[in-house]
């Protein structure tokens, strides 16, 4: 149907009454219920080619009525009310751009160690391993596993010229996982 016929609209207008009606019965409120008559209006207009002909308009237009009621309570129910702004000015996220560049300076960085300085900082720093594990993994005594930790952790900080918080706290992080 290209355009709705004279007699369309005239039936649609005359059911107003009747849509108002039962979109107050299920909103309870007078201002939602114009509302939802306006949506299921502008829905039946949108959709008038899909009306048939010689078929219940009422059926229809309740039946939309109905389903846009029912789609804006599930819509409602995942909102929170929040006129003030008090609760999404509670909800915050802590950047993780800075420590995304701080993971890469540090990847940068330990490539630039000796390999047996880079396998002890890794076992013991990032694999969480004791310094005893880590010895016996790389067939070397205990007081060498910790040299080579401590020289590769300072040799870090000088590589990164850690003066960054954020560096220091990355390989603060480090540390702590090889104490533990």
């Amino acid at each position: 149907m290209d355009a709705p016929s004279g007699h369309w609209r005239d039936e649609v207008v005359a059911l107003i009454p009747a849509l108002r009606a039962f979109a107050w019965s299920l909103s309870h409120n007078g201002s939602d219920a114009d509302d939802l008559v306006q949506d299921t209006l502008i829905k039946a207009w949108t959709n008038r080619d899909k009306f048939e002909p010689g078929t219940n308009l009422r059926a229809w237009l309740f039946t939309i009525l109905r389903n846009t009621y029912y789609t804006n309570v599930l819509r409602r129910r995942r909102e929170v009310r929040d006129e003030t702004g008090e609760y999404a000015g509670s909800l915050k996220a802590a950047p993780t751009q800075d420590w995304s560049i701080a993971m890469r300076s540090l990847q940068v960085a330990l490539q630039q160690l000796p390999d047996e300085h880079r396998e002890a900082l890794i076992l013991v720093g990032a694999a969480g391993l004791s310094y005893e594990e880590a010895a016996e993994i790389c067939g070397c005594a205990l007081g060498t596993i910790k040299s080579r930790v401590n020289r590769a952790r300072a040799r870090l900080l000088k590589i990164m010229d850690a003066d960054d918080a954020t560096d220091v706290m990355a390989l603060e992080t480090m540390s702590v996982a090889g104490r533990a």
